[in-house]
């Protein structure tokens, strides 16, 4: 057997070990027990201590609201710092959302084109009302080794025994069907509806697990190197990769695309987050807040 990921509790637990340098201090002591502060950047400048080649001198990985001195009084884990997202983290008291993808409607979280819109206006107003930071972890959490996003959804899956260390996408799973395999995800993941293309009696075992959006040529780059029974990933161009999984069945290949929706894959990386932050700043509460698919299904 090949050598194994490493575990995602084990890591964590290493990461809970700080240097002496990076140690916080107490804000004060109440009762003869000491209070310990921690900021917005204590919190961030620890993450990012963890990461290979980090601080990366490009990255989206920036403040979207609030202040890096800004003392934290409750950490949320999620996907998108949606205004429900935020109004629940007010009601816990929690000043510090921690969100994968972005706040405002497009990569860079660039607002100078919605300053004058009312929505952008009312969620900017909204986390200054309630004094609140948010900070993307995306390309950082990536980076991490073993993924930090892919961990969470393989452990959810319950797949570390078939992870290959030569390439973090790939799994050789025991074989099932194609619909097995569908509700396996659906359950594993909590997803209520999945889409699909392929036979539902199809045999499948050779896993390619793309969570997120990688754009529809690094989809179908590693399909075509692949060769997998089946695709897996969050998002797609629907003119892009499930034309060529269309294209490649009419040819006489055997394989499946499963797109899962963007929210639902890369969610389970925001609960890796909340065990990260339970692991290394236990004196403050964490919640994870699923973000949740916001697109009903007839």
């Amino acid at each position: 057997m090949k050598e194994l990921t490493p575990n995602r509790r084990m890591f964590i637990k290493s990461l809970g070990v700080a240097s002496a340098s990076s140690l916080l201090l107490p804000s004060g002591v109440f009762g003869g027990i000491p209070i310990w502060s921690t900021t917005v950047g204590d919190i961030i400048d620890r993450f990012i201590g963890e990461v290979s080649g980090a601080p990366f001198s490009q990255t989206v990985d920036t403040l979207k609201a609030g202040r890096r001195d800004m003392e934290v009084t409750g950490v949320v884990t999620t996907m998108f710092a949606t205004i429900d997202v935020i109004e629940k983290a007010h009601s816990l008291n929690a000043n510090f959302i921690i969100a994968h993808e972005p706040t405002f409607y497009n990569h860079l979280d660039d607002t100078e084109w919605l300053e004058q819109d009312d929505v952008y206006l009312y969620k900017k107003e909204l986390l200054e009302k309630y004094a609140m930071s948010v900070w993307r972890n995306h390309d950082y959490v990536h980076t991490l080794y073993p993924d930090g996003v892919q961990q969470g959804v393989v452990d959810r899956l319950e797949w570390n025994d078939y992870f290959d260390p030569d390439n973090r996408n790939r799994y050789r799973i025991p074989a099932m069907t194609l619909e097995s395999l569908i509700e396996h995800l659906k359950k594993s993941l909590g997803i209520k509806t999945v889409r699909y293309i392929g036979n539902p009696d199809q045999s499948c075992s050779r896993i390619l697990l793309m969570p997120g959006a990688s754009g529809g040529r690094r989809q179908i780059s590693l399909t075509s190197a692949e060769k997998p029974d089946v695709l897996i990933c969050g998002e797609i161009s629907e003119w892009e990769t499930a034309e060529y999984i269309r294209d490649a069945r009419s040819k006489g290949d055997s394989i499946s695309l499963i797109v899962l929706g963007h929210a639902d894959s890369e969610e389970p990386g925001s609960a890796f987050m909340a065990e990260w932050m339970g692991a290394n700043f236990p004196n403050i509460p964490v919640t994870n807040i699923p973000a949740t698919n916001p697109f009903s299904f007839r």
